[in-house]
């Protein structure tokens, strides 16, 4: 079971750098409404830009935490909490807006794998 959480803390961690380092510039079927980049997004759901810059740290920062867990296991309960808790907060954006349930599948996921891990740790 623990390396299973590690590989969940992993994929986790994957993700959330991938989406706001690597593609917060790129279209993708999951973008709210008919945004092209996370800046579209953001603004869609009519949330100020500075929003997006903390959500991103805090995302990235918790991606960091749950990488660093491996080492140091202290980390993990409490960052996979945060997780899904900004999980929950970019779900509610989604239903907000109205969005097509397949938008709502990263965050859903993302919501679910976090909490296995914080129950599980």
């Amino acid at each position: 079971m623990e390396l299973t959480i590690k590989i969940i803390q992993v994929i986790i961690a994957l993700v959330l750098l991938s989406v706001w380092l690597i593609r917060p510039q790129m279209e993708t079927r999951y973008r709210g409404g008919d945004a092209k980049n996370m800046k579209e997004e953001f603004a869609f759901y009519g949330l100020p830009s500075w929003f997006m810059i903390l959500i991103g740290i805090l995302k990235v920062a918790a991606a960091l935490l749950l990488i660093a867990g491996l080492w140091f296991p202290v980390l993990v309960h409490y960052t996979s909490l945060a997780v899904a808790l900004l999980m929950a907060g970019a779900l509610s954006m989604h239903i907000k807006v109205k969005d097509a349930i397949i938008k709502s599948l990263p965050a859903l996921t993302l919501l679910v794998l976090s909490l296995v891990v914080f129950f599980l740790t």
